[in-house]
């Protein structure tokens, strides 16, 4: 599964990327998050909770990030092993680029599911994927820019 996107944030690139490197912003940013901790200086542990069709999982993973060039880019890669319901692992490409007193944020994810997981077929898994994705920038772009602060 591959998903590429651009977001554009009302907040300076140094606090967009201060807030990518937060944990506590993004657990409140990722869907179905119930614990992201930092475990090393690029390096996260995370509990997610999710429903995909009718596929429950609690998926345990770390996260590391990667090719670190603040305040403008980083790859975030991680895995996830949800029991049963199978595993996921992938990783993005984050970039900030500054635009007035905005900051434009692009993204390319690449990743692959196993299991019970992969028999949904990709129409469902890249739906759901784009969905959560839209749920993480929107909730991202209100705690940053300051409409949900």
């Amino acid at each position: 599964m591959e998903m590429q996107g651009e977001e554009r944030i009302a907040a300076s690139r140094d606090a967009v990327w201060a807030a990518l490197n937060d944990p506590e912003i993004l657990k409140q940013c990722i869907p179905g998050c119930q614990s992201l901790e930092m475990t090393g200086d690029n390096e996260m542990t995370a509990s997610v909770k999710l429903k995909i069709g009718p596929v429950s999982a609690n998926f345990k993973g770390a996260v590391t990030l990667e090719n670190i060039k603040a305040p403008e880019s980083y790859t975030i890669t991680g895995e996830g092993k949800g029991g049963i319901a199978g595993f996921a692992k992938g990783g993005a490409d984050v970039a900030l680029r500054e635009d007035g007193a905005e900051t434009v944020l692009t993204y390319d994810v690449k990743a692959q599911v196993g299991g019970k997981l992969a028999q949904l077929g990709s129409r469902l898994i890249d739906s759901t994927s784009k969905k959560l994705a839209g749920q993480f920038f929107e909730s991202f772009g209100q705690i940053v820019g300051g409409e949900g602060a």
